[in-house]
């Protein structure tokens, strides 16, 4: 069995990002053509899109803050003009923060979680659902975070963000599902991105202490759950908050 994407177009948001890269590369070799966003790092998106390219994939870099509608909008033309109407999007990008707590978190940084999180959510299926509703087929993923679940000190920015667009999502794929279209979400836990080393400090010891696998995870576990989800092995999939934390934290029923 394996996991076939060909024919399929991706949107991939924050695509230049360590695990956005890592998404883009195993949705290519599943065979599909990628669109890799990127707002600032076009360095590592050129990049990245280059090496689908080479490796015989349509692939192309597109700028575009996916918070603001008119920026999604010239991305979705762009996109569909040269690789055509996408059937996945992979709603990956999120503003970065300093992390504080609640009585000394900044307004403006529930603002960012709003619109990178939520926003971006609405903002991206409004943009690229019809077209999957016209196919008959689409898959909508949207990374969140083990965060949600577990509410520590200092998170409460980032947590109420992803919680307010796990609701969206979960809404979205009720709307949406009679057209053959999925919505699910991704939940990584402190994961290994790009050169980050499993080290022996007191916060890794404590985390992985408490992780049943007992070791930390890669954005390679994301990607692959990512891949599955978009294909049509996960076909009868829908409305999933999926943690991929090595049993750190467990939805429960």
């Amino acid at each position: 069995m394996e996991i076939s994407l060909k024919s399929k177009i991706a949107v991939v948001t924050g695509g230049s990002g360590h695990l956005g890269r890592a998404i883009c590369r195993t949705l290519g070799k599943c065979g599909a053509d990628i669109a890799v966003n990127f707002l600032r790092d076009e360095k590592h998106a050129r990049a990245i899109s280059t090496e689908l390219r080479d490796k015989g994939l349509r692939s192309i870099s597109v700028q575009a803050d996916i918070t603001n509608q008119d920026s999604i909008a010239a991305m979705k033309k762009r996109i569909e003009d040269e690789l055509g109407a996408p059937d996945i999007i992979v709603n990956n990008a999120v503003i970065q923060y300093p992390w504080k707590r609640v009585l000394e978190q900044s307004q403006l940084d529930y603002e960012g979680q709003f619109r990178s999180c939520v926003l971006h959510n609405v903002l991206m299926a409004q943009a690229f659902v019809p077209g999957m509703i016209q196919k008959k087929w689409g898959r909508v993923i949207a990374i969140n975070t083990e965060c949600s679940i577990q509410n520590m000190p200092n998170q409460s920015a980032y947590v109420s963000g992803k919680r307010g667009m796990d609701g969206v999502l979960r809404v979205l794929a009720r709307e949406i599902g009679e057209h053959q279209i999925t919505v699910n979400q991704v939940a990584p836990g402190w994961m290994l991105s790009g050169n980050d080393i499993e080290g022996t400090d007191e916060n890794q010891r404590l985390y992985k202490a408490n992780v049943p696998l007992r070791r930390r995870g890669r954005d390679q576990d994301i990607a692959n759950l990512v891949a599955f989800l978009a294909s049509d092995l996960a076909g009868f999939i829908s409305g999933q908050f999926i943690s991929v934390s090595g049993g750190n934290v467990m939805p429960a029923i």
